[in-house]
């Protein structure tokens, strides 16, 4: 989930109609209809395009700064949130969200988003919510137009609150982080981000939880070896299974490339293992340059014996450094930023916090995760393939879950993570197995 804060600045303070004529009107009709779904479809398109090099991008950077670690994210959290922020942007901001999110403009953020939340929100057989909030502050004004792309296009509801009465304002929002990630992400905004200068609180949270199609058996779940180096190693709950999946190895990645799918098998896990136990550096340099839609391109259904540690990943991450790094900066400067489109007060907007806690468990039943992104605004102040493939995922691995490529767009990716180092991260070793 991820969480945008906004502050102002400091100091700112009769007609008859032959047959034939209907007959051309319906025509009309059709041709209009066809190119507003052209256009719907082009939008679309753009927006999952976007969120793929975003979430590429994002990833590059947070995993260098996070080295040694863990991580996890959803990119699409965080881009939707910005892409919120997005609709109240003018000039040289408007151009840094429109450069730094891949988009066009505005309008296809808005409207692209709405078709993506639109179907994902009604995916079966998982649990896969998305839900946007915008909280803002008593008596501050927002233009129509901010308003109606935020509630109609982005689906978001909206609330008054009174930010200097910090500690029941904060309760609020993550009562409601709380409710719609099934408990997961709790205590997103803190009450010391909050003060009489907030303006507006924008919110996105994502929830998932998924049953694998085929499920691990819990008797075949065994305490072994995960690597942390050539040598080093932490024990881990290993579970074993052997069933047709995708997959393929890739001699460019030095990876193998497994696809697990869930009941509704529009939803699955990719995950990314390299040939060595030290080659997650090397596949992350690789990566870079990768387009990650085309992950999936040349794998086969084909019989893998499948070994993959249970972990669970908790994180909390300040996203400023990660959005400055990748051209954001502006947004963020009390003087440079301009949200002139979301007010008619004279007042100066920036974005003080964007914060971004993300959750994921994996276990033989399946996957549960969950994000909360929100920004705040203030006023200044190759293996050769045989018919069995074995992958032991008992080193470090990067791992998505993404939606299924269609004939109108590419995959959309939910969430992103690395499983590493920290034994903290995996499942505790004196549950009993």
């Amino acid at each position: 989930m991820i969480s945008t804060i906004f502050r102002k600045c400091n100091g700112y303070s009769s007609i008859i109609l032959d047959d034939s004529l209907l007959k051309i009107g319906a025509f009309r009709l059709f041709i209009l209809l066809l190119l507003l779904q052209i256009m719907a479809d082009s939008e679309l398109l753009q927006v999952v395009t976007g969120n793929s090099k975003f979430a590429n991008k994002f990833y590059n950077i947070l995993a260098e700064e996070e080295k040694g670690k863990n991580v996890f994210f959803s990119p699409i959290s965080a881009h939707i949130v910005l892409s919120m922020a997005y609709q109240g942007a003018a000039g040289t901001t408007a151009d840094a969200f429109s450069s730094s999110l891949h988009l066009g403009n505005e309008n296809i953020a808005a409207t692209g988003y709405h078709h993506v939340m639109s179907s994902l929100n009604s995916i079966k057989d998982v649990k896969l919510h998305i839900a946007n909030k915008i909280y803002v502050m008593q008596g501050f004004p927002l233009k129509e137009k901010f308003l109606k792309s935020a509630s109609e296009l982005f689906l978001s509801e909206t609330e008054s609150l009174n930010f200097a009465e910090s500690e029941n304002s904060a309760r609020k929002i993550n009562g409601w982080v709380e409710g719609k990630t099934n408990s997961k992400i709790k205590d997103l905004i803190d009450a010391g981000c909050l003060d009489a200068l907030t303006r507006l609180v924008l919110v996105n949270a994502i929830y998932f939880k998924g049953n694998w199609a085929q499920q691990f058996k819990k008797e075949h779940t065994m305490k072994e070896k995960f690597y942390i180096s050539e040598v080093e190693s932490v024990d881990c709950h290993m579970m074993h299974l052997t069933r047709r999946f995708r997959y393929r190895a890739d001699d460019h990645l030095q990876a193998q490339i497994l696809e697990m799918k869930y009941t509704n098998e529009n939803i699955s896990m990719v995950i990314i293992l390299p040939f060595k136990r030290t080659g997650i550096e090397e596949l992350e340099k690789k990566l870079v340059d990768v387009d990650f839609a085309t992950l999936s391109e040349g794998m086969r259904s084909m019989e893998v014996e499948v070994s993959l540690p249970k972990f669970k990943v908790e994180t909390t991450m300040d996203l400023q450094s990660i959005l400055t790094r990748m051209g954001l900066g502006v947004i963020f400067d009390q003087m440079k930023a301009n949200f002139s489109e979301i007010s008619n007060s004279d007042e100066q907007l920036y974005v003080s916090k964007a914060i971004q806690k993300a959750f994921i468990e994996v276990n033989e039943e399946g996957a549960e995760a969950a994000a909360a992104t929100g920004a705040h605004v203030r006023r200044r102040r190759c293996l050769e393939e045989t018919e069995q493939q074995s992958f032991v995922a008992d080193h470090p691995f990067i791992f998505l879950i993404t939606t299924k490529p269609t004939e109108l767009s590419d995959p959309i990716t939910l969430f992103f993570g690395r499983v590493l180092t920290d034994v903290n991260f995996l499942i505790d070793l004196h549950d009993e197995l």
